[in-house]
């Protein structure tokens, strides 16, 4: 059964630093595509990075473009969401996923909290 563990979230201030971490086992986590998700208070669940398996093509969510940095390191199962000059809207619980086309895994997500 694949797992998925994020850690790394909390309360900062505007501007401040973040590094979320999804740790993978359980499934061969290399072989998967790896996503941030968030989803706000009364908001639906948005995408706002990946990487690919193959090849490691990123994807960012324009809200998130050039502060938000989606890496990972697969000798370690462990994906990445380096998290600059944070700002109250990314304020959210933030969800790791893995995919390989035919399933989709889902953590318990780590919460977030930019405060201003």
């Amino acid at each position: 059964q694949v797992r998925l563990v994020e850690s790394g979230g909390g309360l900062v201030q505007v501007g401040d630093s973040l590094r979320l971490s999804c740790k993978c086992s359980g499934g061969p986590c290399s072989e998967y595509a790896m996503a941030w998700f968030r989803q706000a208070a009364g908001q639906e669940r948005e995408r706002v990075a990946a990487v690919d398996w193959i090849g490691g093509a990123t994807y960012y969510a324009h809200s998130v473009k050039d502060r938000f940095t989606i890496s990972r390191d697969d000798a370690k199962d462990t994906t990445y969401l380096q998290m600059i000059s944070l700002k109250p809207e990314d304020t959210a619980g933030y969800y790791c996923y893995a995919g390989d086309g035919l399933l989709d895994y889902w953590g318990q997500g780590t919460q977030v909290t930019v405060s201003s």
